[in-house]
């Protein structure tokens, strides 16, 4: 008694290069044809043939590495002949995963993109997690939304130190308010106009069969073609930061519900007070070049410095880009949300022992 045939297809467009397409059959348990297909250039010829054979009887549950692994080994003896342009053993691994995973692309689903309202970081903080749990338990579709704020605040990841993040003289000083997040990630410095954050709330079919790493450069493809846009050359530095030729622009995090949805969210600088934040950011010798801050620099600009352009106008394009790409249309957060979100601010976000979770 033979299993029936499965059926998967798969598309996964690779950054800054070609579209791969696999197309996989399987009997429940391995991979019993597979047909890859795409936009990408191989050379010699005859290696294309190798591709599929290479994977009949991986099974269904292979990793990125095992399949990758397969694939390797089938083109080894081309040697330096070997010619792959626009894609490489990785990206068909990663489709064939993805088709497995039944994956979906961003235009499978009705987004909407939010142009949020100027809201206290607290309030903010928390709009992430109702939103997450909403899109979660489907009463609110996909959505990008943008923040927007006019008080001094520092947002610490959900797993750093209170105390080794933090100078309390500075807090004080500048009357900042402190926010533990629900995402992992460094602390985010954050005053009124000085930076650009954006939170999105993700199904889980959109990054299924990519691991943590992709799923940062994949989900984050309209921001770098929206700076690209505006002159700016931006690109990921694994894992999570975002940075362009000009230097370091910011950096991304994230949180996995147990069903697999996900908020993906990052902070990009545009004009931030550098001697501010050293006063109230604990930040060691380490992380100095990293956030750009060299001795004594007034100003983290990079936004502004590369693109010329008003902040209101860089976080236009960005969402005209998501929007046009993705065929997102624009709206705003329900009452339910805002008033739930204030509930979590008073029983969670605002309160001493989440702020104080990690001492």
């Amino acid at each position: 008694m033979t299993n029936e045939a499965q059926h998967f297809h798969g598309e996964y467009k690779v950054i800054g290069g070609k579209l791969v397409v696999a197309d996989v059959v399987t009997d429940g348990k391995t991979i019993t044809e597979v047909k890859i297909s795409g936009d990408f250039f191989l050379e010699p010829e005859e290696a294309y043939f190798d591709l599929a054979p290479a994977l009949v009887g991986a099974s269904v549950n292979a990793d990125n590495a095992v399949l990758r692994g397969r694939l390797d080994e089938a083109l080894a003896g081309y040697g330096s002949e070997l010619a792959m342009h626009g894609f490489s053993t990785a990206d068909i691994a990663t489709v064939v995963r993805r088709a497995l995973g039944s994956a979906a692309n961003f235009t499978d689903f009705d987004w909407q993109v939010i142009r949020g309202e100027v809201l206290p970081t607290q309030l903010n903080v928390a709009l992430d997690q109702v939103l997450l749990e909403e899109v979660a338990a489907g009463r609110r579709q996909p959505t990008l939304r943008f923040w927007e704020w006019d008080d001094t605040a520092t947002v610490i990841g959900a797993f750093q130190s209170y105390v080794n993040e933090l100078r309390p003289e500075g807090v004080d000083k500048h009357d900042v308010q402190v926010v533990r997040r629900i995402s992992g990630g460094g602390a985010m410095f954050m005053e009124g106009g000085n930076c650009i954050t954006y939170s999105m709330f993700v199904p889980p079919a959109l990054v299924a069969g990519l691991d943590y790493e992709e799923s940062y450069v994949f989900l984050d493809q309209w921001v770098l073609a929206a700076l690209k846009s505006l002159g700016v050359e931006a690109f990921y530095k694994p894992i999570n930061d975002i940075s362009s030729t000009g230097g370091k622009i910011g950096g991304a995090a994230q949180k996995r519900m147990r069903d697999g949805t996900l908020l993906h969210h990052a902070t990009m600088s545009y004009d931030i007070d550098a001697d501010k934040m050293v006063e109230v950011l604990r930040i060691g010798e380490a992380k100095i070049s990293d956030k750009g801050v060299a001795s004594a620099k007034k100003r983290v600009d990079p936004l502004r410095s590369q693109t010329g352009e008003a902040r209101k106008d860089i976080i236009d394009v960005m969402a005209d880009t998501f929007a046009t790409r993705y065929g997102a249309t624009y709206g705003t957060y329900t009452d339910a949300e805002l008033q739930r979100a204030q509930e979590l601010v008073d029983e969670k976000f605002g309160t001493e022992k989440w702020t104080h979770r990690v001492p």
